[in-house]
């Protein structure tokens, strides 16, 4: 390691690199040129930890490690969070969850909500997300505010764009979007999202994937997230849903299917020979009684597989800790197998694994030489988190959001010491409880 003025020096502490080794380095030295991580060492003698740079962070007794990717989100739902809770999925949906979104999803409300998930999430260590929703636009605007690294996916569902004039606005506004936020990737990455296979309609489901394809994007579509979905696609096409999509030509390896909690041995092996990304969602699915995905099974197959927080709404927070608590804990429950999930896979699953569902993977989810400088920070001198013996298993069963003290972006640093430099977090909650007002004296009348 040689004296070469970096912009950030990252000194002390254990590194969990996450990378193909999986190297853990105590007493660690990490220095950060411009966007990029330019060396990753361990300090040998104490000169070196007093190598010069702009900024320097002593990471003693802490864990530093690649900040976590949140693999689907609705950044705006947190307008939504606690409305409607304690319902089954179709229900929170057609009954409270569209109509609400009608009345009161607009620019500013998008834009306002996104702005409190990014606070939410940078305070807990997520890094990188992707989202899924309507007017894209103002959430790729606040996450440009913001600093983080998103995937933004332009949202399509046919109930929403009901008839043909509808659907030609919607791809024209898609267009526009494309043009506008892919120079700006990979900081801000569009992406075009199907809602799913029964509000979408299959010209709708081929036509956005073809302009996905021919962008070169991915495309996200929640797909087999409750049971009853199955049934309501073979009466409507004569075909289980992932043969639908299968046959309409849509998956592939830029496709992330989102939920998939009742995928069966055939969905696998499609998902398996065509390179199709998974998100799982487990605190979401649990909350709607949705069903569990085959996360093992399908890990066993190859599939790669990253962990999302969905929204707001359903969740009800964006913490990628408790999600990695919950889905390394499901998993053991439902199949009676404690060794399976085991804390080492899932931190993999929400750091690497993420970032190769949002094909990613060669720019952040570990912590290697040439790679983004997406780095967090965690305060292991807790009660909660002593005493220490597994370092994997201390994070996913143990942590919180709440214990990360730094949050680094693409070189930047976010957080430091719980202190967001990005945004004003009172200011953004303040706008999101005037929007929550308006949602109750509508409802009031």
């Amino acid at each position: 390691m040689q004296e070469n003025n970096w912009d950030i020096v990252i000194t002390g502490g254990t590194l969990l690199t996450m990378s193909g080794k999986m190297e853990i380095m105590e007493n660690s030295f990490v220095g950060i040129k411009g966007d990029s991580i330019d060396v990753v060492d361990q300090i040998k003698d104490t000169a070196k930890a007093s190598l010069p740079a702009k900024e320097k962070i002593d990471a003693s007794g802490c864990v530093v490690m690649p900040g976590l990717v949140n693999t689907h989100t609705h950044l705006p739902m947190v307008c939504f969070r606690g409305m409607a809770d304690d319902l089954p999925l179709m229900e929170w949906l057609t009954k409270n969850i569209w109509p609400a979104e009608t009345h009161f999803v607009n620019k500013k409300m998008v834009y306002d909500g996104a702005t409190l998930a990014m606070a939410e999430m940078i305070l807990s260590g997520t890094t990188t997300f992707c989202d899924g929703y309507f007017f894209e636009d103002s959430i790729a605007e606040a996450v440009s505010a913001a600093g983080m690294r998103a995937v933004v996916g332009q949202g399509f569902a046919d109930f929403i764009m009901k008839d043909k004039r509808a659907t030609e606005k919607t791809m024209a506004a898609a267009r526009i979007f494309l043009e506008k936020w892919l120079p700006r990737a990979p900081l801000i990455t569009p992406a075009y999202f199907c809602h799913s296979p029964y509000t979408c309609s299959p010209e709708t489901l081929s036509r956005v994937k073809e302009a996905a394809r021919d962008a070169g994007i991915l495309y996200l579509i929640h797909l087999l997230e409750n049971k009853d979905e199955t049934e309501t696609i073979l009466k409507r096409y004569g075909k289980k849903p992932v043969r639908h999509l299968l046959d309409l030509g849509v998956l592939d390896e830029r496709t992330v299917a989102v939920h998939c909690n009742w995928l069966d041995r055939e969905d696998m092996t499609v998902f398996t020979d065509l390179g199709v990304k998974v998100s799982h969602n487990p605190e979401s699915s649990m909350k709607l009684a949705a069903g569990i995905a085959p996360v093992p099974e399908m890990l066993n197959q190859g599939i790669t597989v990253g962990i999302g927080t969905d929204g707001c709404a359903s969740n009800n927070d964006l913490d990628m800790f408790r999600e990695m608590d919950t889905a390394a804990k499901v998993h053991k429950v439902t199949s009676l197998d404690p060794t399976v999930m085991d804390a080492q896979t899932v931190c993999k699953m929400a750091t690497l694994g993420g970032a190769k569902t949002l094909g990613l993977d060669q720019l952040i989810g570990s912590i290697e030489k040439g790679k983004k400088a997406d780095i967090i920070i965690i305060d292991m001198n807790q009660p909660h988190l002593t005493p220490l013996y597994n370092f994997y298993s201390q994070l996913v069963y143990a942590a919180r959001g709440a214990d990360v003290k730094t949050s680094i972006i693409n070189g930047r640093i976010l957080m430091k010491d719980r202190e967001l430099r990005t945004i004003d977090t009172q200011a953004a909650m303040k706008n999101v409880r005037k929007i929550a007002a308006e949602i109750v004296n509508r409802e009031l009348r």
